[in-house]
């Protein structure tokens, strides 16, 4: 029986439809996409053994040795784990790497225990992931970013969560994007970010929207890089500036690396092993820019922190970081400010409060 294949990639992101990825654990690791879940036909183990036969071998005698590894008990397990998907995402669809044999025997075994036609994806992964970087090169050349810019705690996040029209990059690749931005679980890999840049792109397009509004960033944030094409981009758009009191933006830092942060790494690893890793990475992200900072104020603020840490842990009293985030925002992260603002003045178009800011952006580009 000749099992059906979807070949309209388009279709399958938009619409967020479930797909299945039986490829082994370390290739999904590698990279995957958004609404996927891995239920391999072989593990990392079996594949390999069955590469190495392939090699030594030949296809025919790497089929019978995969045959062989993914039989009885096995293959059963197997193939309840994908009959389970199925009955739970009966619109959805599975695919291998290239659309081959990995994802045509998972049909066939499908069908043959549970009558269900389900279709798997033409050219797998490979053509999905290829439609998806070519998609990120055509929509970024055709979209007008407006670029969100301001000093370090401003509340340039809090912002695009009140715009529709974005795309909030700190949120794609689960980073805060400054040196303490790390999150209390990884960043995903460079690849899961671009796939999902790439679909939130899409999603955007299909709205015909291409006024866009992207939070002003480096080329690297956390460990992952903004693509070149959009970067490209980014950095000849306009600038608006938002602007906010130095007590709105100690505020603002202070509830994102101290309340939020801590409550991430407790939610993780309890009440206080939580704080302990917490409270270390708070330290080592001070440490990375010890060399910037000057070995004079690196002292200052690292006995600083230390102080706040020891009396949070002793009293539950937080308020002694607003001293170290004061210090480090007027005199670290403000004159580097200042600098690269100086450098990119003739992008600016305005800059205002919150409020301000809103309002030019719906009056001037129509992005609510």
């Amino acid at each position: 029986m000749d099992l059906p294949q979807i070949k309209n990639f388009q279709e399958l992101f938009l619409d967020e439809i479930p797909m299945m990825d039986v490829r082994a654990p370390v290739e999904y690791q590698q990279g995957a996409f958004p609404n996927t879940k891995n239920i391999p036909l072989m593990n990392d183990d079996e594949r390999q053994k069955v590469g190495l036969c392939y090699k030594q071998k030949g296809q025919q005698a790497a089929i019978e040795l995969g045959h062989e590894l993914v039989s009885g008990d096995v293959k059963q397990s197997r193939v309840d784990a994908w009959s389970e998907f199925v009955k739970q995402h009966p619109q959805g669809v599975l695919y291998c790497f290239r659309g081959g044999l990995r994802s045509r025997i998972t049909q066939q075994w499908i069908y043959e225990n549970t009558g269900v036609i389900y279709p798997r994806v033409q050219g797998g992964y490979k053509a999905m992931r290829r439609f998806l970087i070519d998609k990120l090169d055509e929509i970024s050349q055709q979209m007008h970013p407006v670029i969100l810019s301001g000093r370090t705690g401003i509340g340039k996040t809090l912002l695009l969560d009140k715009i529709e029209h974005k795309i909030d990059l700190e949120a794609i690749y689960y980073h805060r994007g400054s040196v303490f931005g790390k999150h209390a679980t990884p960043q995903p890999s460079q690849i899961d970010i671009e796939n999902k840049l790439s679909i939130e792109l899409l999603k955007l397009r299909n709205k015909n929207l291409k006024n866009i509004v992207f939070e002003d960033e480096a080329i690297s944030i956390g460990s992952r890089r903004i693509p070149d094409v959009l970067f490209d981009l980014m950095k000849q758009s306009p600038l608006v500036i938002l602007e906010a009191s130095i007590d709105e933006r100690i505020e603002i830092t202070f509830n994102e690396y101290i309340e939020e942060s801590l409550s991430e790494y407790q939610a993780l690893l309890g009440e206080e092993k939580g704080f302990e890793t917490w409270a270390e990475n708070l330290q080592n992200s001070l440490s990375r820019i010890k060399k910037r900072l000057g070995g004079v104020r690196f002292q200052e603020y690292d006995k600083l922190m230390k102080q706040a840490i020891k009396q949070q842990h002793d009293t539950g009293d937080k308020q002694a970081h607003k001293i170290w985030i004061r210090n480090l925002l007027t005199e670290y992260y403000d004159p580097m400010y200042d600098y690269q603002i100086s450098r990119k003045k003739d992008r600016k178009i305005f800059s205002g409060n919150q409020s301000e800011v809103l309002a030019f952006l719906a009056d001037e580009f129509h992005i609510g």
